[in-house]
């Protein structure tokens, strides 16, 4: 993500250590001085990289209704056999593995349901596209429980989602209308330049805002921007980055405390409502100073300062003038946050 991306090495030490030495390796999964299979098997071992605000995995399974009967039935070889294959486990209660690896299929997206990072994008989840992979899903499920239930959890999820899609598009409606009336502050040319080198709203996602008001040229995109940011936006960034994650990912794993209570949907409802009230007190101050003849410059310190300068977007202006991120980079696509991985494609 551009908002890990831009942001100094020791601020991001804990996505490096999983999305560069550990991601795709057997040794993650087996461990490097054991690589038994009976380990790999327990979910504990996905627990140190899908955890956390923004993959709210683990979180969501253990405190979730199958996270409660693995917990308590694990040290039982009767109810969970590690000796045995996936393709031939029969435990009491589902694990990591069992669902999105099963039968000992290695590609774990293969069992998700609709590709929307991490829950944080939008999507038609219902279009003929992820038929197949809801299908999928569901049949899983079947293993346990009868298909109308496993069909009945899954639209619950959708509404679920769907819920939390109203509140995602109010916020950052709210948080655009700022910009584009001026009342925002500071507004991206007053800023430290963003990850690419340049001056784009941190909420300019293409899909959404091709508008030369939040500043780039035409079909340019911004991204998630969580530091040196409005408060507003950073508000907006929490409400999808974190909350309608748990939502999305408390429903998908059983966990209705997530989905709801533990700044799930709840979470959602706050954001928006102390989005809203922001906004109000911007334009009310505004107001006030276009009445007094003030005009307000945004302070230096959004535009430069000792951890500022140590940012991508700076290191780009200072050692590379005129070029961006895009000029640098020899293949770009992989920024590309429009589209699914052709293989979920």
């Amino acid at each position: 993500c551009a908002w890990s991306i831009e942001r100094p090495p020791g601020d991001t030490a804990g996505c490096t250590f999983c999305h560069t030495s550990s991601e795709e390796r057997c040794s993650t999964c087996h461990q490097r001085h054991q690589f038994d299979p009976k380990v790999a098997r327990h979910a504990e071992q996905c627990k140190t990289c899908h955890w956390g605000k923004d993959h709210r995995d683990w979180e969501a399974y253990d405190i979730g209704l199958h996270g409660v009967v693995y917990q308590v039935n694990k040290w039982d070889p009767k109810q969970f056999d590690w000796t045995k294959k996936l393709a031939d486990a029969d435990y009491v209660g589902p694990t990591c593995q069992y669902c999105h690896m099963r039968g000992g299929h290695h590609n774990v997206q293969r069992f998700g349901t609709v590709y929307t990072s991490m829950g944080m994008s939008m999507a038609d989840r219902g279009a003929p596209i992820w038929k197949e992979k809801r299908d999928r899903w569901a049949s899983v499920c079947d293993d346990c429980h009868s298909p109308r239930f496993a069909r009945e959890n899954l639209q619950a999820l959708d509404e679920a989602v769907k819920d939390a899609g109203l509140k995602y598009r109010e916020t950052f409606q709210v948080a655009a209308d700022l910009v584009k009336d001026g009342v925002a502050d500071p507004m991206p040319k007053d800023l430290a330049p963003d990850w690419s080198g340049q001056h784009v709203w941190s909420l300019k996602i293409g899909a959404y805002h091709d508008d030369p008001a939040f500043g780039g040229k035409a079909g340019e995109s911004g991204e998630f921007r969580m530091s040196n940011c409005t408060d507003i936006e950073r508000l907006c960034f929490e409400s999808v980055g974190y909350f309608q994650t748990y939502i999305y990912k408390g429903m998908a794993h059983g966990s209705w405390n997530d989905a709801t209570y533990s700044d799930g949907s709840f979470g959602m409802d706050r954001w928006l409502v102390n989005v809203k009230q922001d906004a109000s007190q911007a334009r009310r101050l505004i107001a006030l100073e276009k009445k007094v003849g003030m005009t307000w410059v945004p302070e230096g310190f959004w535009k430069t300062g000792e951890w500022l300068d140590q940012l991508t977007g700076a290191y780009i202006v200072k050692n590379h003038p005129g070029k961006t991120i895009f000029d640098l980079c020899p293949d770009p696509g992989w920024l590309d946050t429009h589209h699914a991985p052709a293989e979920e494609v």
